[in-house]
């Protein structure tokens, strides 16, 4: 056990750490996905030290020396994660200063523990957020793809999970690919509001030695220094907004996997999804089961968890910085792989569905679902609407009783509910005339859906070239 003369930070104290305090207060075990961004903003603190003349530039090329080797013994799995170094920071500079000498105790001038873990979990996040936004898209171009193969499938649409309206499938999964939109577009603004570099903050009043910020910030892929030290130390509204952020994505991946759920059962057979994306029943040999919708669906009670833990985290927390903080990384890493494995899982499942065209057809003729457009054909015959839907609301219910379908009644029958129907309504109320005649902006007409997907089409162009 290191006595408290070996801790960094041990000069205060007359006993060591309790090896139950190290235990507990230790964050070292989830943080090594931190090191390549810690490593990179010591070796720019060290080059902004020796520029601004605060050490030199050998001491300063000495610990990037250093810096570097610990870097290669990270990525050759070759470095020791000791929880009596506490965190990520301690760990390298501790390791770095054993390379070089007492020369790598120089390093931590001018900054804190408070300004680095701020500092490496943006870099982080950062990073993650570009390959959530890269699978994001990936997963819409797979939803562009899908609705133009199969432009042609009517399907019902459904409110309150009742026949509603038929539509075109291409309209339906086309909804996914603009929650997607919007899911992009929060974590594109995320990024942009974490586009300030907290390093040079220090503890929580800034450092009496003559830094550059801005030199640091621009090093460092940020367009400026943050404004107030003491906010940028305690400052965890990043990890919060992307657990949120995650969370709502999550909410529509969520809906999307029950809606394949529900379609890949043998009451609906609207789709089939492949072997590869599915498991067997232990004792019914017959069983199809969508366990990765199923899963990726109950894992949204982990992120809606997540979210939850890092606003009670934040909750009451005085400034600046206190170890609550530290419990920041678990429900955060988790949010972000999870996000990441679902995208990247959902994206080949949608892309070998296959479409029971058929079927849908079948299930789009049946609940009346041409009952609005009866009424709709009334309306164009001078008839208000809230009458044509009564006069229509009682077609179905005769047909209801008599087990027929509204275009299986006869021209004589439909007269009986009013005189103004004519023969051209059988053409009205079709089911290809019911879809493709609902061509308002945005609507499930087969002209519509093409424009909407051309639409699509050039924002995923847009959003790829910007990335």
């Amino acid at each position: 056990m290191p006595t408290h003369k070996e801790k960094l930070w041990g000069g205060r104290f007359d006993l060591p750490t309790n090896k139950l305090v190290e235990e507990y207060t230790a964050s070292l075990l989830v943080e090594p996905r931190l090191a390549p961004f810690d490593i990179q903003g010591s070796i720019v603190h060290a080059t902004m030290l020796a520029k601004e003349k605060i050490i030199s530039k050998d001491d300063a090329n000495t610990i990037i020396k250093g810096l570097n080797q610990v870097k290669k013994e990270i990525e050759n799995n070759e470095f020791i994660f000791d929880i009596a170094d506490e965190d990520i920071h301690m760990a390298i500079e501790k390791r770095m200063t054993q390379i070089v000498g007492s020369v790598g105790g120089k390093l931590h001038t001018a900054r804190s523990r408070n300004d680095q873990t701020t500092l490496d979990s943006k870099m982080h996040m950062r990073a993650v957020i570009k390959s959530v936004l890269a699978q994001i898209l990936t997963l819409q171009e797979e939803i562009i793809n899908q609705a133009q193969k199969n432009i042609k499938a009517i399907m019902p649409g459904y409110t309150h999970l009742q026949t509603a309206q038929p539509i075109l499938f291409s309209h339906w999964i086309m909804a996914y690919f603009w929650m997607l939109n919007r899911d992009f577009s929060r974590f594109e603004d995320l990024y942009k509001r974490m586009d300030e570099c907290p390093l040079g903050a220090a503890a929580l009043g800034g450092t009496t030695f003559n830094i550059d910020r801005h030199f640091t910030a621009l090093e460092l892929g940020f367009s400026k220094p943050t404004e107030n030290s003491i906010d940028s130390v305690s400052d965890r509204d990043h990890m919060v907004e992307f657990t949120a952020i995650a969370a709502m994505c999550f909410m529509h991946l969520s809906r999307f996997c029950e809606e394949l759920i529900i379609f890949s059962s043998q009451d609906f057979k609207f789709i089939e999804l492949s072997d590869d994306f599915c498991t067997g029943s232990s004792i019914m040999p017959q069983k199809k089961n969508p366990d990765v919708a199923e899963k990726m669906r109950g894992k949204t009670g982990r992120m809606y968890g997540n979210v939850m833990a890092m606003l009670t985290i934040m909750k009451a927390i005085p400034l600046a910085y206190n170890t609550d903080m530290s419990e920041d990384k678990a429900q955060v890493y988790d949010s972000m792989d999870t996000l990441m494995s679902s995208l990247n899982i959902l994206t080949p499942m949608i892309a070998k569905m296959q479409i029971c065209a058929d079927n849908m057809y079948k299930a789009a003729a049946k609940g009346f679902s041409n009952a609005t457009d009866m009424a709709d054909y009334l309306v164009r015959k001078n008839i208000p609407f809230r009458k044509a839907h009564e006069i229509v609301g009682g077609v179905v219910n005769y047909c209801i009783k008599h087990q027929k379908m509204i275009e299986e009644l006869a021209l004589e029958q439909m007269r009986e509910f009013e005189p103004s129907i004519e023969e051209d309504v059988y053409e009205a109320i079709a089911l290809q005339t019911c879809v493709d005649t609902r061509n308002s902006y945005g609507g499930t007409g087969t002209k519509a859906v093409l424009e909407q997907i051309e639409q699509a089409q050039k924002i995923l162009n847009l959003c790829k070239k910007n990335l």
